[in-house]
């Protein structure tokens, strides 16, 4: 029979996958001997359990569910539903990679019109009985029953107003016992039922919300985004509640081992006192510094310090905990490698390898590739920012700058991003998990309430979105589209910025420059480059992104596009000149104009990248995008080229195809227009010519497009080696050059060894790869794509993340192919799957020589390829 549950002594960090990140660590710190209220966890395999059988809890895990509580009941010394002494418990997720905010967490749960009568005699305090309830009646409501928390959270309201009253702690007993007779009275107009009172029924309902909640809308998002499969399930954990809302000398609070923002090695954090847990994350009431506790408590923060120094130190890095305090005594709830950072990730990282700690290997695999995106945009401009307009200031919750457009809502920041494109600013009362999508298409985070623990500034951390928190300065009024800040209102649409290192928010649009990067940055990815393997070049079409991917450690360009030179300037009017010509010396004469345009990029190109390799891809895209489409644009160019505009327009008609995707492109231009190809070895020769004249040692790869049959490739290729060779030889010098080919069509892929005896090297397209192997067009596939997600036909978007068992195939026999015919070819990827973590490592672990990405995502290869490496050496 299978184990579906275990108590916390019988787990241990090992286990991880089996009891999630949150249960495993609740194991492990019972079996060091920290303060840790005793319970069980429910594994991951009952959640797939529960799909499996039709989203039904299974009569075996239940048993072993009751048994569990059987063993914790003794351990406690209390029984559930007792109402004299009752047992109560939190039930809170834990999948095996960390999702904050992302599922549901039920308080006090085994409360029912008895057992609070026997809690509020028991502990003499009657109004934290009644609070007790009336949370846990909310909660509840609200992830069980799916009964909107505004709902309560009006009654709530409603009851400080009348009491004259700010803060739910100036509410009485009395008040209490009333609140909670309303919430009963509601939860029964809107479910037509009252609300259960058998305990052991709410356990088994909330289990079954907490394993529902592993399909919402936004942990499905938080999936995608973070590449976490669908079917690693969620645990989860069943603990005996300890109070930190029973007066005075109890409270509840987030700390970390070191400063999530910065890095810092300082005790980090916040608490309040007479709380829950939610009263911090959520931000309904504004916490205080950790180190207040040391004023409050010297004994307890000393002990709190003590076990946050024992963590770390067990943990090999910086940790994230939850704790509660109940009459004076501490209690851990909950320790894990806290989210920080990318600033904070690196700081670490090299300060726990200075201190002894790690060793360069595991301070490289300390840090998430993704998370240097973060660092690799630009910042404020140190004038624009002197000249801005500071209309409030809120906490620094997460680094960087961001300017944007005014939104109020997730679905407002989706709808306004995708429209046009220009960055968004979401701005809040304070952000739950429902608003994760908004936050991702947002350049900042605004929030009116809420702490550094807040649910905003965890998740905007983890995203590497800038974030000001609990600007308490700021009024939002949603419903009306606006928000108000010292007497000042901000419309949906005005221009605000964040700056998120200093929490100062500006009125208006402020410029940026380019991020600069720090030695902890710089010291990072030197360990990485000597853990790679695989080499690192950068998709750039000019001199100025060339420079960009040097610096950010480039080794080479990988993709070239040339089509992306013609429609600079002048140069356009040349591209049409050459695509309107009627017979081959028109077409010549027009193409000689092109000619030194294109060597002077190349020579530039080639000393940007100072003698590392330049692959160039010839001419790819249809002809047609060249050319105007409105009558108006079409007389114009008609009068700049001298012919007649019904001439130019039978021109464009007669270039019109129906599939211009899988039309006449690529390598079948080459092949109608020959001269084409003459132009662009003429320009990568000359160029390399004469750059190597001044002391490099360029070695051009000529990259033939949209390949599909041995045949294309060799009479392009047969043009090219005509040409470069005369060239070589009438400027009396040796060059080395290679041809090669994209590997982007599913028949070159399976044709690689035929095409491998012609071509030195190959480059996966897989932008064009994904499209053809799945017949989806890139451009059209979002309108539906939604739709895939959300019936559980993909988990991810083929687009971002390289589908490893379709496209992967492909590619993993193509590599296969190429070697058997061509042992030294090189291989290598220009999609902009090269800059995907994930991908990379897909990349590295079928044998890639190299992967090529944007500029600014080379950094982020590097330290993807680092860590595929250390996973699978090679």
């Amino acid at each position: 029979m299978t184990k579906y549950v275990y108590l916390f002594k019988e787990g241990s960090a090992e286990m991880r996958n089996l009891l999630g990140g949150k249960g495993a660590n609740l194991a492990e710190m019972s079996s060091m001997g920290l303060p840790v209220p005793q319970g069980f966890t429910v594994t991951t395999e009952a959640c797939n359990a529960y799909y499996d059988h039709g989203k039904i809890i299974s009569k075996d895990i239940i048993k072993q569910i009751n048994d569990a509580l059987l063993e914790t009941e003794k351990i406690a010394g209390k029984k559930f539903g007792d109402s004299n002494d009752p047992f109560l418990v939190s039930v809170r997720s834990g999948a095996r990679a960390s999702m904050p905010g992302m599922m549901d967490t039920i308080l006090n749960l085994g409360l029912n019109d008895e057992a609070v009568l026997g809690l509020a005699k028991l502990t003499n305090n009657p109004r934290f009985a009644y609070d007790s309830y009336r949370r846990f009646m909310q909660m509840f409501s609200d992830v069980v029953m799916d009964i909107d928390k505004d709902n309560y959270e009006e009654l709530l309201t409603a009851m400080k107003k009348q009491k004259g009253v700010e803060q739910d702690t100036e509410l009485t007993a009395d008040d209490m016992k009333e609140l909670v007779e309303l919430y009963k009275a509601k939860y029964l107009e809107l479910k037509g039922e009252p609300f259960p009172q058998d305990p052991k029924e709410q356990l088994i309902e909330a289990i079954t919300a907490v394993f529902r909640s592993w399909d919402n809308p936004r942990a499905n998002t938080y999936r995608r985004l973070n590449h976490i499969p669908y079917e690693w399930g969620t645990a989860v954990n069943v603990q005996s509640m300890v109070f930190g809302n029973m007066g005075d000398d109890s409270g509840t609070g987030v700390a970390f081992t070191r400063n999530p923002s910065t890095g810092e090695k300082e005790f980090y954090g916040e608490y309040l006192f007479n709380a829950q847990g939610e009263d911090v994350v959520a931000g309904i009431r504004t916490p205080k510094p950790i180190s207040e506790l040391q004023k409050d408590n010297p004994s307890l923060y000393k002990e709190f310090i003590d076990i946050a120094d024992k963590l770390e130190s067990h943990y090999r890095d910086m940790q994230d905990m939850e704790f509660t305090i109940e009459r004076g005594k501490l209690y851990m709830l909950q320790t894990r490698n806290g989210k920080r950072t990318a600033q904070a990730a690196l700081k670490i990282a090299t300060d726990l390898v200075k201190e002894g700690v790690l060793t360069e290997k595991e301070a490289v695999m300390k840090v998430e590739p993704k998370q240097l995106d973060s660092l690799l945009h630009p910042q404020f401009d140190p004038e624009a920012l002197a000249k801005a307009k500071v209309i409030t200031t809120g906490l620094n919750a997460s680094p960087g700058a961001a300017t944007g457009r005014v939104v109020f809502t997730a679905d407002q920041a989706k709808a306004l991003k995708e429209k046009d494109g220009l960055p968004v600013v979401l701005v809040r009362e304070e952000t739950s998990p429902e608003d994760i999508e908004g936050m991702a298409v947002s350049a900042g985070i605004l929030t009116a309430r809420g702490g550094m623990t807040s649910h905003a500034a965890v998740v905007a951390r983890g995203m590497g979105t800038c974030c000001v928190a609990g600007a308490g300065q700021v009024r939002v009024y949603e419903d009306k589209k606006y928000f108000i800040v010292n007497g000042e209102i901000y419309n949906e649409g005005d221009w605000i910025s964040l700056d998120g290192s200093t929490g100062k928010v500006y009125g208006g649009k402020v410029n940026t420059k380019d991020a600069t990067l720090s030695d902890d940055f710089l010291t990072l990815m030197n360990w990485a480059d000597k853990f790679r393997s695989l080499d690192v070049r950068a998709n750039a079409d000019n001199p100025r992104d060339a420079k960009v991917a040097y610096e950010f450690g480039a080794h080479g360009i990988g993709l070239c596009r040339t089509e992306h030179m013609f429609f600079e300037g002048d140069r356009i009017s040349a591209v049409r000149e050459m695509i309107a010509a009627k017979n081959q010396e028109e077409r010549k004469k027009a193409l000689n104009k092109i000619l030194p345009m294109q060597k002077s990029d190349f020579i530039e190109l080639y000393k940007e990248m100072k003698g590392f390799p330049v692959t160039i891809r010839y001419l790819d895209p249809p002809l047609h995008e060249f050319l105007p489409t409105d009558p108006d644009d079409i007389n114009a160019l008609a009068k700049d080229m001298s012919i007649p505009a019904n001439e130019l327009a039978s021109t464009i008609i007669e270039l019109h195809e129906t599939n211009p995707m899988l039309g006449h492109r690529g390598v079948r231009l080459s092949i109608t227009y020959p001269e084409i190809a003459e132009m662009q070895t003429k320009a990568v020769i000359e160029a390399a010519i004469e750059v190597n004249k001044e002391g490099l040692n360029v070695v051009p790869e000529i990259m033939i497009p949209l390949v599909g049959d041995v045949k294309e490739l060799k009479y392009v290729k047969d043009v090219v080696i005509k040409t470069a060779d005369a060239i070589i030889k009438a400027a009396n010098v040796k060059l080395e050059y290679h041809v090669g080919t994209m590997i982007e069509i599913p028949r070159a892929a399976l044709l690689a060894d035929e095409i491998a005896k012609e071509a030195k090297f190959f480059s996966f397209g897989t932008n064009d790869l994904t499209q053809m192997t799945y017949g989806f067009s890139r451009d059209d596939a979002g309108k539906f794509l939604s739709d895939y997600y959300e019936k559980k036909v993909f988990e991810n978007d083929p687009f971002a993340h390289i589908d490893q068992n379709g496209v992967g195939k492909l590619m993993k026999m193509a590599a296969q192919l190429g070697k058997e015919t061509r042992p030294d070819i090189k291989l290598g990827i220009c999609g902009e799957h090269g800059g995907d973590p994930v991908s990379v490592e897909f990349c590295h672990n079928i044998g890639l020589s190299y992967v090529s990405c944007s500029p600014f995502r080379v950094p982020i290869a590097r330290l993807a390829a680092a860590h595929a490496n250390i996973k699978n050496p090679r």
